[in-house]
Formats: structure tokens, C-alpha cells, sequence
């Protein structure tokens, strides 16, 4: 990956960034919102404490000796980071080592009786069961009626908005998001990415998912879509193996999730049934491998996750943070080429991502110049923009 004083590693330290007001603002109400969500024990409210003073004022500290994970934390960096300001280490370093600290505090890895209990369940569940997933899964029944072609590119769409996943569901959307002077769609391959899931039915579409709840249903309903049609034979979805980002997809949120769609009933259900079938013949498999918690980018991932992706006719990663992971957490300019930061992937690697942080690549510079002229950066981090990039090698 190239490596220039241009794209400078994104750290928290400058007061006003996007960066400095996660760790300084939004950490500290996360574990004020973890707090309340759960009658917790005098001694997790203890640690809680603790860490919100760490997390804030303090600097990095190394985990128990007897932390089931130590040697691993200690080779993504922990050794070089002790001592220092949480602000002053890469911000991707910095944020997740918060959840794995908040995972500590809150007695997650045992042994213990709050040992695996997701301190983010309550909010996953929450958007879940929520109304405005209803209606999501009642637009699958209108969805039905269209040509294939037409349900796999808003099935994309949904897949790529997420938590807006009715705009992907009603196409008339789209043009009128196109019609837009900045559009919300700033980058789009879709087509190229049709092209290599050409319905041969023996293709694996690897897809690395981002958040639970009502964004990993759309996920869901993709590879249901590719697997049903003959677009790719079997499908492997990354999941995080704890509880990671407050929102990030584990096992048990793809079981929820395959719960909501078989008790929905109409085209929701059927969904959800070919789903859970697939699971059951080894067509969908499940994926939680450590590195998908790990604070750095993929360009160090380990040869066996190496491997996984570059058996996949195509790998779709979901979502803001895979995104960062992906081009690597620097301030690149814009216009800054996607396959060239992604040339180290092991094979053909798509992006769906929503903006929500600083990180692009990828921009031709008129879209860059528009945005900027429409909404200054603000663009970069509303969560009102989106692309679909792809490199093939």
C-alpha cells in the first residue's frame, strides 16, 4: 500500500476531528448507555468508571496477565502503545481497543456469570424488532413481482444503505438521487460487479458483514438472492467473534436476524427459510475469525484468512469500518485510485460503504469538487453518501 506524507495515518489528537470527538464524546456515551442497559454489579460499575477516565485522560494499559488474549493484543501493537495517550496512537488502533476494554470491564470474557453476555444486545434488538423493520420486510413482497435482474440490483442497494434499506427497495428512489447537483451514490461498479457474479452457480461470494439488526437483514437477503438464483454456488459470511463497535455483526446477531425473517411471514419468511436451509447443506457457512476484531488494516492479515479470500470468486466488504480496514485508516486524497490501495487483496474485493468517517479513495475529481462545493467535508462523515467500488486483479 503506498505509504506518502499525503496520507498520513488518521490519529485523534487534533481537537474539532472527527476522530478526537469519538474518543472523546462518544466513547464516554457508549459506556453511559452500556451502563444503563443492564443492572450491573457493583464491580462492573466500578470498572466502567475506570475506564471512562482511562479512555479520557489516561494512557494505554496492558491487559491482565492472565487475559485470554494477551499475546495477540501484544502483536497488534500493545507493546508499543503502553504508556501512551489513547489520542495518540492510530485511531483505529484506538477504537478498538475501547470495546476490547469495555468488553473486560463488563465481565464478558469470564469466567464469571456475565461471562458472553453482548453488552449491545439491548440496541441490536431494539432496531430489530422495530417498526421501521416491518415495513422493511413488508417491501419484500412488492419486490417479488419484479425480473430478477431488477430484486438483485435493490437487493444490492439495501444491502449497500443499510440501516435505509427502503430506498434500495423502492428503485423509483434512485433517480432521484441521481438527479442530485452532489448524488448520494458517489462511486458505482455495480456493473462490473454483476459481471463477475455471472450466474454460473459454482462462484463463493465471500462477504465480510458490518453492523447487526436492521443491516445485516439486507445482508442476509443478498446472498439468499445470489444462492437462489444461480449467481454464486455457496456464500461465506465474516462475522466478529465478540461483540465489537457496539453494533457489529456476531454469530448469535445472524441467528436473531434469521429469527425476525422466518417469523415475518410472506416473502420475508421464505427468505429466511432458504436461509436458515442453506446453513443447514453447507451452502452459507459462517466465518469468525480473530482478525475481524483485530485494529488493523486488512492489508496484515493472516495467511489463512488470506487464503479464505482469495478461494472467493468475489469478496464484498460491508460498511465504514471494513472500508477503513480495506484502504487503510490514512487521510488519502480523494481522487487517490481504490485498486491501487487495494492492490495487495488476494483477489476480486468490492466495497459497499455508506460514509460515516474521513477515509475515501476512489473519487473522480469532478464528484470530489461538487461534494466540496455542496457541503464542504461534511460530506465525508453525514452517512448520506455511499459507493460501490471494486478491484479485480
Amino acid at each position: 500500500m503506498p505509504d506518502t506524507p499525503s496520507a498520513p495515518v488518521l490519529l485523534g489528537d487534533q481537537p474539532g476531528s472527527f476522530p478526537h470527538s469519538v474518543l472523546a464524546e462518544r466513547h464516554p456515551a457508549i459506556i453511559r448507555q452500556v451502563r444503563e442497559a443492564f443492572p450491573y454489579e457493583p464491580w462492573q460499575h466500578r470498572a466502567l468508571d475506570d475506564l471512562l477516565a482511562n479512555c479520557t485522560k489516561g494512557e494505554i494499559e496492558p491487559l491482565p496477565a492472565d487475559a485470554h488474549d494477551r499475546d495477540l493484543w501484544e502483536t497488534w501493537g500493545l507493546r508499543e502503545y503502553t504508556g501512551r495517550s489513547w489520542f495518540d496512537v492510530p485511531w483505529l488502533w484506538s477504537e478498538s481497543w475501547f470495546y476490547r476494554r469495555l468488553l473486560q470491564a463488563v465481565g464478558y470474557f469470564g469466567p464469571g456469570p456475565w461471562q458472553g453476555i453482548d453488552p449491545f444486545r439491548p440496541f441490536k434488538l431494539a432496531e430489530l424488532d422495530s417498526r421501521e423493520t416491518d415495513e422493511e420486510l413488508a417491501a419484500l413482497d412488492d419486490l417479488a413481482g419484479l425480473p430478477a435482474a431488477e430484486q438483485a440490483q435493490a437487493l444490492l442497494h439495501g444491502s449497500l444503505w443499510g440501516n435505509r434499506a427502503d430506498l434500495g427497495f423502492r428503485l423509483s428512489a434512485e433517480g432521484a438521487r441521481a438527479a442530485d447537483a452532489a448524488p448520494g451514490l458517489v462511486a458505482d461498479d455495480s456493473d462490473r460487479l454483476w459481471a463477475l457474479l455471472g450466474g454460473t452457480g459454482t462462484g463463493t461470494l465471500c462477504l465480510v458483514a458490518d453492523n447487526a439488526g436492521r443491516e445485516l437483514v439486507p445482508d442476509l437477503l443478498l446472498i439468499a438472492h445470489l444462492l437462489a438464483n444461480g449467481r454464486i454456488g455457496r456464500a461465506v459470511l465474516h462475522v466478529k467473534p465478540y461483540p465489537y463497535y457496539v453494533s457489529d455483526a456476531t454469530t448469535a446477531d445472524v441467528v436473531d436476524a434469521l429469527r425476525r425473517l422466518t417469523g415475518a411471514g410472506g416473502a420475508a419468511a421464505a427468505y429466511g427459510q432458504r436461509l436458515w436451509s442453506a446453513l443447514a447443506d453447507g451452502r452459507l457457512t459462517l466465518r469468525a475469525h480473530p482478525f475481524s476484531c483485530a485494529p488493523l488494516p486488512y492489508e496484515e492479515m493472516p495467511a489463512d484468512l488470506r487464503a479464505d479470500f482469495a478461494s472467493a470468486t468475489l469478496t464484498v466488504v460491508k460498511g465504514d469500518l471494513n472500508y477503513r480496514r480495506l484502504v487503510g485508516d490514512r487521510l488519502w486524497a480523494p481522487t487517490t485510485p481504490f485498486p491501487d490501495v487495494t492492490a495487495y487483496f488476494p483477489g476480486p474485493v468490492a466495497a459497499l460503504r455508506t460514509l460515516k468517517s474521513d477515509v475515501i479513495t476512489g473519487l473522480d475529481a469532478r464528484t470530489e469538487a461538487e461534494l466540496v462545493a455542496a457541503e464542504d467535508q461534511r460530506w465525508r462523515t453525514s452517512g448520506t453518501h455511499a459507493l460501490i467500488q471494486l478491484r479485480t486483479p
